[in-house]
């Protein structure tokens, strides 16, 4: 999950060098937090928070094979 987050926050943003994913895992669920650059932050969240929401519909869809849930947190 961590690596298929940080290739769309990567496409996503000006500044790539500074997309950064980390996950955390617990028994139930996995929490990605991903931080990026300051000035970036809009475009990850996008227009009336779609892009943002768009992320996590697809981890969403993801996470039927792992049996977790996702959860995406954004980081400033």
């Amino acid at each position: 999950m961590k690596d298929l987050v940080e290739k769309i926050a990567r496409a996503l943003v000006d500044v790539p060098e500074q997309v950064s994913v980390n996950e955390i895992e617990s028994q139930q669920s996995i929490v990605v937090e991903l931080a990026v650059a300051k000035q970036d932050l809009g475009k990850i969240i996008g227009r009336k928070g779609q892009n943002v929401q768009a992320i996590r519909t697809i981890l969403n869809a993801a996470s039927g094979k792992t049996k977790k849930r996702i959860i995406l947190e954004l980081l400033e």
